[in-house]
């Protein structure tokens, strides 16, 4: 079974952003899937729903830290460069 328009984009646009990170912060970032939580403010991409942008954690916002990019896992230039590629 083929992955419909919308999931193969989303697998594109996921792929594409974690193409743009360097080895260290790709090692950063899983790290930070085993840390679990995201401090309330951080901004962050969900790598299940790219198309959504970047977003912040608020108090009641619930989510996997296995689908998510926190900003502080990369640098300002790679963060830099998502934001470009969402913009698009």
């Amino acid at each position: 079974m083929h992955p419909t328009p919308e999931k193969r984009s989303r697998i594109i646009t996921r792929e594409a952003i974690i193409n743009l990170l360097t080895d260290d912060e790709v090692a950063k970032v899983s790290r930070a899937e085993d840390e679990g939580r995201l401090r309330e403010g951080e901004e962050y991409v969900d790598l299940e729903n790219p198309g959504a942008g970047i977003q912040k954690v608020q108090a009641a916002t619930r989510i996997n830290p296995h689908d998510v990019l926190p900003r502080s896992a990369v640098s300002d230039a790679t963060w830099a460069k998502i934001v470009r590629t969402l913009a698009r």
